[in-house]
């Protein structure tokens, strides 16, 4: 680090649980974030303010009057423009020195092959299940932390799945892929516009935490937040034997 980083990110280094060492593990980091809309629009800003050295940014969608509400990472100007490129723009003015890779397309298995070998940390912050076992699946393949969020009325929960650490469940475990959920969507059911501010922020500290090596991550275990309340509890999971994804025995 240089004398300019040294202050930028002064406020850190002066955390016992991070100092120059931790910092510069957020450095050399690479974070994948796969969709750029309220989740995301939370977390991204953090981790690019925080000093991951490289974010890469994936989503097909574009930015609406409607997301304005809650997708605080774009703006009026942007309406129109894909959210990777809004995204961009924003985190960029925010921190300059960190890398900002846009890639407005859809994830499927095929572009996280390309991508995964070289993060050091994947965030879901999508809206869907059949891409949330996507990532689950290329996660538990290339054996890379995954930052787990999801938001929809006044509720909104965060999971940390690590491939790394023996006896975690995956997504899989949690929520089983042959397992039908009904699929509710912000637009039909709405959504409380701090909520996922505040899931996104906490995605982004676990992701901190899981690269610094800090405290305990939600690895495990499923944090659920009731913003009508806010009450916090914390569900402790377990690894299921008989999961399609993470079993040996499959």
């Amino acid at each position: 680090m240089n004398d300019n980083d040294l202050l930028r990110y002064s406020r850190h280094i002066l955390l016992d649980d991070i100092g120059i060492e931790g910092q510069e593990k957020f450095l050399s980091a690479h974070a994948v974030i796969v969709g750029a809309g309220g989740l995301g629009s939370a977390a991204a800003p953090y981790l690019a303010a925080a000093g991951i050295g490289k974010i890469t940014l994936i989503d097909h969608d574009t930015v609406e009057l409607t997301n304005l509400q809650r997708q605080i990472m774009h703006t009026n100007d942007a309406i129109g423009l894909p959210k990777v490129v809004s995204g961009k723009k924003t985190l960029s003015q925010l921190n300059p020195h960190t890398q900002i890779f846009d890639i407005p397309q859809k994830a499927s298995a095929e572009l996280l092959e390309g991508i995964l070998p070289t993060a050091s940390i994947v965030l879901d912050c999508t809206d869907n299940f059949k891409t949330r076992h996507l990532i689950n699946a290329a996660c538990l393949k290339h054996q890379v932390p995954l930052i787990s969020g999801a938001a929809i009325g006044f509720d909104g929960q965060v999971t940390v799945i690590d491939p790394r650490v023996a006896n975690a469940p995956c997504y899989a475990c949690i929520f089983p892929e042959d397992q039908i959920f009904d699929e509710v969507k912000c637009s039909t059911m709405g959504v409380f516009s701090p909520l996922v501010g505040i899931i996104g922020s906490i995605q982004a500290a676990q992701a901190l935490q899981v690269i610094g090596q800090i405290g305990e991550p939600l690895i495990g275990k499923l944090l659920l937040w009731d913003a009508r309340t806010s009450q916090m509890n914390i569900i402790r999971l377990d690894k299921q034997p008989a999961c399609k994804s993470c079993s040996t025995k499959n």
